[in-house]
């Protein structure tokens, strides 16, 4: 067994866990922290995006290990103490950028990520960025209307697919 320690959503937080353990693993098992999903175990989908330092991962492709001394921000953290969304999560609410829910944390963190990189990105930049994040049901036309609609540009210029 291996002692980590990290801060996760502002917390300390800190277990014993097995070499193998990923970061996924410790956050949903260990803190109960299950919004960050898991979907493929094979690191195709993104559903498991969290912020390690600040930078987006998928968090089945690092161990619980690696991330020892981090600071980790899961979808979790995104909303305020008092339930009030931030600007992504209320975008993808107000532009039916979800139906199942099953990606919209990884989709969320990785729009997060996006936008404190690139402000205002473009439709194709948006599109490029979420190549890593899989989502079976929206044929992601409201996703990138919500992201563009974060950022604060105009969506109405966004073709219909």
């Amino acid at each position: 067994m291996t002692q980590v320690s990290m801060t996760v959503n502002g917390q300390a937080a800190s277990g014993d866990v097995e070499g193998r353990t990923l970061l996924s693993t410790f956050l949903r098992e260990h803190l109960g922290l299950t919004g960050t999903h898991v979907g493929c175990d094979t690191s195709q989908c993104g559903a498991c995006v969290v912020h390690v330092d600040g930078n987006a991962v998928k968090s089945c492709t690092i161990l619980a290990a690696e991330a020892d001394g981090a600071d980790v921000a899961t979808i979790e953290s995104q909303a305020a103490a008092d339930g009030t969304l931030n600007a992504v999560q209320q975008a993808f609410q107000d532009h039916h950028g979800l139906q199942c829910g099953f990606c919209t944390p990884g989709m969320v963190m990785s729009a997060v990520a996006l936008l404190k990189d690139n402000p205002s990105p473009s439709e194709a930049e948006i599109r490029a960025y979420l190549e890593g994040n899989i989502c079976r049901c929206t044929g992601y036309h409201n996703i990138v209307k919500a992201i563009m609609a974060a950022s604060g540009q105009d969506v109405s210029a966004i073709a219909a697919e």
